[in-house]
């Protein structure tokens, strides 16, 4: 039977930067684009249905959040997560890489520290480096393709830090960090008084045999931490803009309400508040049929690499829908490696060095696709692999 995420839906010319924008990153626009962490999904019809009827009111001004916002989230926070929250924890920002910068802007100055584990997603470089902040890295350990956090580094590094960024479930390497590595971080960030940003923008997409935990459901760590959440990942409405900062502690929460307030970014798009109700209200069957999709490209991807693509080593994914690919068996200069992804199997991937100065030789891949064009595109890396 076939599954209603197998569909094929043509976004050219959408105003789509995944795909219109290949052009002008990649030099190309025939090729499968399968870089930005979008996927290729039509909404649930509860989305779709919660937009049209929106849309029968013929006014868009601004915007003023009712108690079916704040209440959807709190009900999907416990439901999913058992973490009970209160609505007036609540900040909404147009989207996790704003409420980075609006982080760092609210609690450092210019040259104080802020901790980031790498490789790790290009925006928590840039929230640091853009704002004239000093960015302290910490690597994690890479162990034939599984990850860990190289503790004696952490916390020398958290020394020298006011701020650590956390990844959670971290982007690219697909970890879903244990309640034991978590608490680990915690008492660390504790100990040296460091105030922590969870991003748990992918919190939604887990696989069996792994579980996510919100940063700040554990011991006493909400009093030093905030946590980003959004249904753009797990429900594909990121062009909506809508996301929240989840912040219990009164202090902490009134300095970045602060900060948001002074930048306007707290408004809101009429379109993301009604699609975040839907989602969180009325789409958790969609979300589950989404799940068994993905875990299913999930294994496909990690059964193709390992007996197609021997040369090449594919970090274990437990959360995501993204795959973070070794490809430095090949012996091949990063400029090489993308020039034959590009122009030869005629793909789209995000390089290594997007994460990291470390990371050259690697590239993520973004399964959230129909399978047939999974299955494409594993086929034209693998004729690469031949051509060696």
């Amino acid at each position: 039977m076939q599954s209603r995420f197998d569909k094929i839906i043509d976004r050219r010319n959408s105003g789509c930067y995944k795909y219109d924008a290949l052009s002008m990153i990649y030099g190309k626009s025939d090729l499968i684009p399968l870089w930005v962490a979008d996927m290729d999904f039509a909404v649930s019809d509860a989305i779709l249905d919660a937009l049209s009827e929106r849309l029968e009111h013929p006014v868009f001004g601004y915007n003023f959040r009712l108690n079916d916002f704040s209440e959807a989230i709190v009900s999907w926070e416990q439901r999913r997560f058992n973490w009970n929250i209160h609505k007036d924890w609540i900040i909404s920002v147009p989207g996790l890489v704003p409420a980075l910068s609006l982080f760092v802007l609210a609690f450092t100055e210019p040259g104080e520290g802020v901790l980031i584990q790498t490789p790790v997603y290009r925006p928590f470089y840039d929230a640091v480096i853009d704002h004239n902040r000093k960015l302290i890295t910490s690597a994690l350990i890479n162990n034939n393709g599984v990850y860990s956090i190289d503790w004696d580094d952490f916390e020398n590094k958290l020394k020298q830090a006011k701020l650590f960024i956390l990844c959670s479930p971290h982007n690219p390497v697909g970890r879903v960090w244990t309640e034991e590595e978590l608490c680990k971080i915690g008492s660390l960030c504790a100990k040296y008084k460091v105030i922590v940003f969870s991003d748990e923008i992918h919190a939604d997409i887990v696989y069996p045999g792994y579980k996510h935990i919100p940063f700040a459901s554990l011991a006493d760590f909400s009093n030093f931490c905030l946590t980003g959440v959004s249904p753009s990942k797990s429900f594909n409405i990121a062009g909506l803009a809508t996301a929240v900062v989840i912040i219990s502690n009164s202090v902490i929460r009134d300095k970045f309400m602060v900060m948001n307030t002074k930048l306007h970014l707290y408004l809101g798009n009429s379109f993301g508040i009604k699609a975040l109700i839907a989602a969180y209200n009325d789409s958790e069957n969609w979300l589950e049929e989404l799940l068994c999709y993905l875990n299913g490209n999930r294994e496909y991807i990690s059964n193709f690499v390992q007996n197609e693509l021997p040369g090449v080593l594919l970090s274990p994914i437990e959360g995501t829908f993204l795959a973070w690919l070794d490809f430095r068996n090949w012996g091949l200069p990063e400029p090489k490696l993308q020039e034959m992804i590009i122009k030869k199997a005629g793909l789209a991937l995000e390089p290594g060095s997007e994460f990291g100065d470390k990371d050259e030789g690697f590239m993520r891949l973004n399964f959230g696709c129909p399978r047939s064009i999974l299955e494409l595109a594993l086929s034209k890396i693998k004729l690469l692999a031949e051509d060696l």
